[in-house]
């Protein structure tokens, strides 16, 4: 479809000469020689830019763009006025306006603005589409899951997204975490402002603290120019700080400083510079733990916990497994091409539901993702699965890798009790008669397992 091109002006020789110019060059024209039709016009019609004139009678070109500016900003504007009134089309580009043109114009002037204002109408465009595309892929509703856990993370996500309180989430590597982070900015006010991301636990000392600060030109060697910070390029936006528990107790003392004051000075630099951005924090760490250890500075600590959001394993949401690796085999098989791909076998999904998941769901989406690839006929089955989901041995091993190391011997052995009988449910369905079957046990024992390792009847 051509570009749409709405023209206003009181002329009516005015709107023919223009809509005939613009016409040729391919676009299309919609005139209106009313003014006050012309916001109703926007809000049933896809319009990419405005040619208005400043003068007319009804509405000024200057209420105009302010109507644009304020119900639909991301069309330009173009001014068009007399000579002798050019200091209005100053003004009006001081207000928002895209361009002026002055009466009587010519012919490639009027192209030229039109040209620079479609280039910004569709980078604008393309940037609504990926605006649309991350809220889709990293919005609360691309968090899935149906059990309690995960609706009490939502729930909390989505309190706290339209506030401004600093936010801590917690929970193993490979929950989600990032995840959450990002649905708490898109669902905030500064959703179209920058979602910032560092990863603490991936850079030395002196390197995130020139990464998060910025630095000034010369101020170390390797710094050729100046260099602007995270803290920086957040303006206005949400940084989101992940593994915020490995950082040096020197950076901890300056994020100190820069919460407290909201001003950071880049390494070199004397300058207190003002920053304007909402911090989201997230960790594997327990940092009360670290408080007590004195490793993680208490005062700091308060300033990020001000709303916890904790994260559960996989391993205790065990029922949106099946939705997790449905909804990650369906973009594996996009991304590899499998159309043939149906889904899981039962047998397949039993495994995948017993499974103890260490890694969480980035270990999950690996796993479907290398089945995609793998996987000979069109569901998957169970001898398509990774050895350390088939192996009985590794399945064992698994749970006992969940353990700290320093738990007695009778301890241990009712962790992985407790892990058999979950899996046990999980491959009978659920039927505690069949369970008791294949752990060569009766139903009256294992119901006192139940209900001593608190095992709820659906897993």
């Amino acid at each position: 479809m051509a570009n749409h091109i709405l023209v206003l002006d009181d002329e009516r020789n005015y709107l023919l000469v223009l809509q005939a110019i613009l016409e040729e060059e391919g676009y299309q024209v919609t005139t209106l020689a009313d003014p006050t039709l012309a916001l109703p016009f926007l809000e049933e019609s896809e319009v990419d830019a405005i040619i208005t004139d400043m003068k007319m009678p009804g509405m000024s070109g200057q209420e105009i763009l302010e109507g644009v500016r304020r119900q639909f900003p991301h069309i330009p504007v173009l001014i068009m006025t007399a000579f002798g009134s050019i200091d209005r089309a100053v003004e009006a580009m001081k207000a928002g306006a895209f361009d002026y043109i002055t009466k009587p114009f010519a012919n490639d002037e009027i192209l030229r603005s039109v040209r620079r204002a479609m280039h910004l109408a569709q980078a604008q465009r393309q940037n609504r589409i990926l605006r649309e595309h991350l809220a889709q892929r990293f919005g609360a509703g691309a968090i899935v899951g149906q059990s309690a856990a995960i609706r009490d993370v939502l729930t909390l996500a989505a309190k706290v997204a339209p506030t401004r309180s600093t936010v801590l989430i917690t929970g193993e590597s490979g929950t989600g975490k990032e995840l959450v982070a990002r649905a708490i900015h898109l669902g905030s006010e500064r959703r179209d402002m920058p979602f910032v991301s560092v990863n603490c636990a991936s850079l030395n000392p002196g390197v995130l603290e020139s990464e998060l600060f910025g630095h000034e030109k010369g101020s170390f060697t390797g710094a050729v120019a100046m260099r602007r910070g995270r803290f920086e390029l957040a303006q206005g936006g949400t940084l989101f700080l992940d593994e915020v528990g490995e950082i040096s107790p020197e950076i901890q003392v300056k994020l100190l400083r820069v919460l407290q004051e909201r001003v950071v000075e880049r390494v070199g630099g004397t300058e207190s510079i003002p920053v304007d951005f909402r911090l989201i924090t997230a960790t594997n760490k327990d940092l009360v733990a670290e408080v007590a250890a004195g490793r993680f500075r208490e005062d700091l600590f308060y300033r990020l916990n001000v709303i916890n959001i904790h994260v559960p394993p996989l391993r205790e949401r065990r029922e949106d497994i099946p939705l997790l690796a449905i909804h990650f085999l369906r973009r594996s098989t996009e991304e590899a091409g499998r159309t043939d791909l149906r889904g899981f076998t039962p047998q397949a999904m039993d495994y995948l539901s017993a499974y103890e998941w260490p890694g969480n769901v980035r270990q999950l989406e690996n796993v479907v993702e290398r089945c995609a690839v793998l996987a000979a006929g069109p569901d998957i089955d169970v001898h398509d699965l990774p050895p350390e989901l088939r192996d009985e041995e590794s399945q064992y091993k698994s749970a006992v890798d969940l353990l700290p190391l320093q738990l007695n011997l009778s301890e241990t052995l009712e962790k992985i009790e407790a892990a058999l009988i979950r899996r046990a449910l999980v491959r009978s369905d659920f039927v505690q008669v069949k369970a008791a079957e294949l752990l060569g046990v009766s139903k009256s024992l294992l119901q006192y397992k139940l209900k001593k390792y608190g095992i709820t009847p659906r897993g």
